[in-house]
């Protein structure tokens, strides 16, 4: 018998004579495209008011090219300048030079700021030299010490020449209490000038103290919407959601008129003979105006997660848990909670990541003890306008979120967060 040959089958075809396969390809890219340009515009929009802002911020806090625009003879001496020998004439040719022209110019306040950020006190040295600038001659090495002698400081162009460099990582290094030199450098700042450090931790302290605060209010809170009828809890649900629908600048304006020492607290509380008048409680402008006001705004970020998870808990868990001799408290805490922990991680989570952020109620109830690392970030951005060291404080906050993020993906799961 003759050995038959396979033939391969013809591929089955549209009517076009294309094969069906190809076909079906092409429908599923149109497809894919279509539905690509359904989302291109939020895509669009979260790189232009997400993205592109937190590459911007990260970028301000390494460049600065200020005083190398504005002084570019300077600038190319200070590249080769070794930064352990005296500076030589040309060197001290060049600030002239850079000095009149800054002068000319009015850039000289740009200029005096940035090397201040480095080195403070050298502001009034550049604005007062640039105003004799046009009169200083050669040789201009000892006349421009004869007009200061802050020019002999070494330290004075050792700080010039870290500012010249258009990347530096001296913003995060004071970010950080630290101080970026040209021969040593990161060292620490003094100790008394460290500042930034113990605010990143208080604002860690607090956001964790009005996390816990919350999950202990905000969870008893969530159980009794999950449980109770629906007409009572959805009358609750209104009272959870009422902050919502009024200002945070009121909000916060009525607990400067409850905790203050004339308000209402104090009042109560001289009234029932807990303390004296002459001898009221500090409750507002320290940390403890802070924590009651941020963990009351904060508490429906808590209980609106929880309350999701809640209410999808079947009644008959604990009924069966019951049934099998668990006392209730033995029920709710190895029935009931473990169920709820993707609600308790989303809620803490999102009242942790607020906390650390927050900015007006901490400015007005705060006071002096109760101001965090964002109100130190505003005055960065508002009054000094050190926008590179704002952006290295920002940075540094959400290189934390971000570390924070990663911890709770590693302990509970991303993939088990619940937030409706």
């Amino acid at each position: 018998m003759a050995d038959r040959q396979t033939v391969p089958p013809e591929p089955i075809t549209a009517a076009d004579g294309t094969p069906l396969k190809k076909k079906l390809a092409q429908a599923l890219f149109r497809s894919r495209v279509r539905a690509a340009s359904l989302v291109l515009p939020l895509f669009a929009f979260i790189m232009a008011s997400f993205v592109i802002p937190i590459i911007a911020l990260m970028w301000q806090g390494v460049y600065n090219d200020t005083f190398s625009s504005y002084t570019p003879n300077l600038t190319e001496q200070l590249k080769v300048w070794d930064g352990i020998n005296d500076p030589d004439e040309v060197m001290y040719a060049a600030l002239v030079a850079d000095l009149k022209t800054a002068s000319a110019d009015r850039t000289i306040g740009r200029i005096a700021t940035r090397v201040n950020q480095e080195f403070p006190g050298t502001r009034s040295l550049f604005t007062r030299t640039a105003r004799k600038a046009k009169n200083l001659k050669p040789p201009f090495k000892d006349s421009v010490i004869k007009a200061s002698k802050k020019w002999d400081n070494i330290e004075v162009w050792r700080a010039m020449k870290i500012t010249s460099q258009d990347l530096t990582p001296g913003f995060y290094a004071t970010a950080l209490d630290g101080r970026y030199t040209v021969d040593q450098g990161f060292i620490s700042q003094d100790e008394n000038r460290q500042i930034y450090v113990k605010l990143f931790w208080r604002t860690m302290m607090i956001s964790a103290t009005v996390m816990g605060l919350c999950l202990l209010l905000g969870y008893p809170v969530a159980y009794l919407l999950a449980t109770l009828p629906l007409r009572t809890s959805n009358l609750l649900m209104i009272m959870v959601l009422l902050p919502f629908w009024t200002s945070l600048l009121v909000r916060t304006t009525a607990w400067i008129a409850i905790l203050q020492s004339q308000g209402v607290i104090n009042d109560l509380m001289v009234y029932v003979g807990i303390t004296a008048d002459d001898a009221r409680f500090s409750l507002i402008y320290n940390m403890t105006g802070t924590i009651i006001a941020m963990t009351h705004i904060l508490l429906p970020f808590m209980i609106l997660p929880l309350y999701s998870v809640m209410k999808t808990i079947p009644p008959s868990y604990m009924r069966a848990a019951r049934s099998l001799g668990a006392t209730p408290t033995t029920a709710f805490i190895k029935v009931y909670m473990p169920q709820t922990i993707p609600g308790i991680g989303a809620g803490g989570l999102l009242v942790f990541i607020l906390a650390i952020g927050y900015y007006i109620t901490p400015a007005l109830v705060g006071g002096q003890d109760g101001q965090l690392i964002s109100n130190m970030i505003a005055y960065h951005m508002q009054k000094s306008l050190n926008w590179s060291l704002a952006a290295a404080l920002g940075g540094i906050l959400l290189a934390g979120v971000l570390l924070l993020y990663w911890a709770y993906d590693r302990v509970v799961g991303i993939d088990n967060m619940k937030l409706g």
